[in-house]
């Protein structure tokens, strides 16, 4: 079984982003970079799979070549080997076209992916690209079905793959839902899945010999002229200060001539 899985380059989530001067982006300049959480939860799922069926898992990210150490944190983990596009920011639409010509070449029996970055919170790409690939797809799995315990927890994969079918557990508004889809299939992992595992020494030792091919998005012939152009970046307004009030009918004023809510 082979999965093909990415890795977005993201700022640090717990961390503040400050905005340039003109809100034309975020400062960069000493900023930490880190995998993209949600993707780290879809490589951890991948390693469960192929360790599970057989197979090796493939790392993809897009990005500038500083993203090889994310790749390197994937390979750490587990993965075989990593594939590094060159190129710059791209949106939502140009990604999953990137994607699509990398899997035309790789061949995957399946895709994972985060069901969004933590930097722009799309959540388009896994959709746009099952689109382009004509593939079944499955979003936000999110529960590791039918494990009582936590041992099974920690190793077993959440979905489910038997006879050419995956099994994905769903979170919807009514509770879960259980979703079957025929391999090959594109799907998108959401935060209760798994808990990715820490890279061990002899992880990180080793994914320093793992191959990474590197590809200039030029070469791909992908169009990635934006359909989506980011105008300007502002900060939220600021956060009024609490006040305390003296009875009930001070608090139904407020709420009704100052915040308006009532």
């Amino acid at each position: 079984m082979k999965i093909l899985v990415t890795v977005k380059r993201v700022t640090d989530y717990e961390r503040k982003v400050k905005i340039k001067p003109d809100g034309s982006g975020f400062e960069t300049e000493g900023m930490n970079f880190v995998p993209n959480p949600f993707d780290e939860i879809a490589v951890e799922e991948a390693l469960r799979l192929t360790k599970e069926h057989g197979g090796d898992v493939v790392v993809v990210s897009i990005g500038p070549n500083d993203a090889t150490q994310q790749i390197r944190q994937a390979l750490a983990m587990g993965a075989q080997r990593g594939i590094l596009v060159q190129a710059g920011e791209l949106d939502s639409d140009a990604v999953a076209r990137v994607l699509q010509k990398l899997v035309e070449k790789e061949n995957p029996d399946l895709v994972l992916m985060g069901k969004q970055a933590t930097d722009d919170d799309a959540n388009q790409a896994g959709q746009l690209l099952a689109g382009y690939l004509g593939w079944p797809q499955a979003t936000f799995a999110s529960k590791t079905e039918g494990l009582e315990s936590a041992e099974e927890k920690a190793q077993k994969p959440g979905v489910k793959v038997a006879d050419g079918w995956a099994s994905v557990a769903r979170e919807a508004d009514g509770g879960i839902e259980t979703i079957k889809v025929q391999l090959p299939a594109v799907i998108t992992t959401d935060l209760r899945l798994n808990h990715p595992r820490f890279a061990s020494l002899p992880g990180i030792m080793k994914a320093k010999k793992k191959p990474i091919e590197e590809i200039p998005v030029a070469s791909l012939g992908v169009d990635i002229t934006p359909k989506v152009r980011v105008l300007k970046y502002e900060e939220p307004p600021a956060r009024l200060a609490g006040v305390k009030v003296a009875d009930v009918d001070e608090l139904v004023n407020k709420l009704k001539n100052e915040a308006k809510v009532i």
